[in-house]
């Protein structure tokens, strides 16, 4: 019995960095299946809230742990191992879970894309048992951070989507909250002085004001996101189509074109949208903000049209569809026939 207990000893010891990143390759596969699901149901995001505060508190746990000398040492390594593993898998079901609702809801082209990609990267670390041991829990600062992008980026979807709140007032409380997140792990770095963590928090406090003021167009506006857009010469008030649809933009002018949009939204949530019409890149009519409701399975449809007094050869016209608060939430483009 011994012998197979020295045995299986000596080779997880030689074997366990292949053996956590097996796991991080079988946590990665289990994430894309959760990244179905978010696309799926909305619901599941109730259960966010239990997920966060399990990391919030005991990531503020750990430090006391690895100075608690009535363990002994390889109790309290095993014990924040633990810790760690739950944390990792809570990180990867929150991360998954909402990278495809802001990816619906991105343009491609666009600068939202951006927290995408750094939402995937975010998530993609979380599946990394490895670096997230080594190198991530065991680093205050970082993982202060990591914290606070992550709860920034959870909270953010997950006001709307609940609660039903407009996305400009979710991302001001989201941001409130990320910044509350960090300054909680400010305070639990050991071995900073406090004009040191007066620094992180300012930092901190500028970064995210910048981003949920004037940085909004840089986040996705989830969970609205564009399902169809389309161009035409003609309006029938009584099917509300087009009575001649666009498929190139015709050169020349004076044209009266319309544009047709659809948002999908959760039920309850409302909020404020417009398109803006540019011709070659060129802002040319900023329609009324017009309140959207959500809910409905086609989508809320939102029509404007525009005179536009010449066309030249190789012109592009496009349309923004944004929130009252500057959230891109979709582009639709079209382009003559010589484009």
């Amino acid at each position: 019995m011994a012998a197979i207990k020295q045995f299986f000893g000596e080779f997880l010891n030689r074997h366990q960095d292949k053996l956590w990143w097996f796991h991080s390759s079988y946590s990665l596969l289990l994430g894309v299946g959760v990244m179905w699901l978010g696309t799926k149901n909305f619901s599941y995001l109730r259960l966010a809230v239990f997920h966060i505060a399990f990391i919030w508190l005991s990531s503020l746990a750990l430090p006391m742990l690895a100075h608690l000398r009535r363990l002994p040492e390889h109790w309290r390594r095993r014990l924040r191992l633990l810790i760690n593993y739950f944390q990792r898998n809570f990180y990867q079901q929150l991360l998954f879970f909402i990278l495809p609702i802001y990816y619906l809801s991105a343009t491609w082209g666009a600068g939202n894309m951006l927290f995408v990609l750094l939402l995937a990267v975010s998530a993609l670390l979380a599946t990394m048992d490895i670096i997230y041991d080594r190198y991530l829990s065991v680093n205050g600062r970082l993982l202060a951070v990591f914290f606070a992008f992550n709860l920034f980026a959870c909270i953010n979807v997950m006001l709307p989507v609940v609660w039903n709140f407009k996305n400009s007032f979710s991302l001001r409380l989201s941001a409130l909250l990320a910044l509350a997140g960090f300054v909680t792990f400010s305070f639990a770095l050991r071995g900073v002085k406090n004009r040191g963590r007066l620094r992180l928090i300012l930092t901190a406090a500028l970064l995210l004001a910048l981003v949920s003021e004037i940085g909004r167009s840089l986040i996705p506006p989830a969970p609205l996101r564009l399902l169809e857009c389309g161009f035409g010469l003609g309006w029938d008030e009584q099917s509300k189509q087009f009575s001649e649809r666009l498929r190139e933009l015709p050169v020349g002018g004076p044209r009266k074109i319309y544009a047709l949009t659809s948002i999908r939204a959760p039920l309850g949530l409302k909020d404020r949208v417009s398109h803006r019409w540019y011709l070659d890149g060129e802002l040319v009519y900023a329609s009324p903000v017009i309140k959207l409701s959500g809910g409905r399975k086609s989508g809320f449809r939102l029509w404007t049209f525009r005179t536009i007094n010449k066309i030249a050869p190789a012109s592009t016209l496009r349309i923004d569809v944004r929130t009252e608060s500057g959230q891109l939430i979709g582009r639709c483009r079209i382009r003559t026939g010589s484009g």
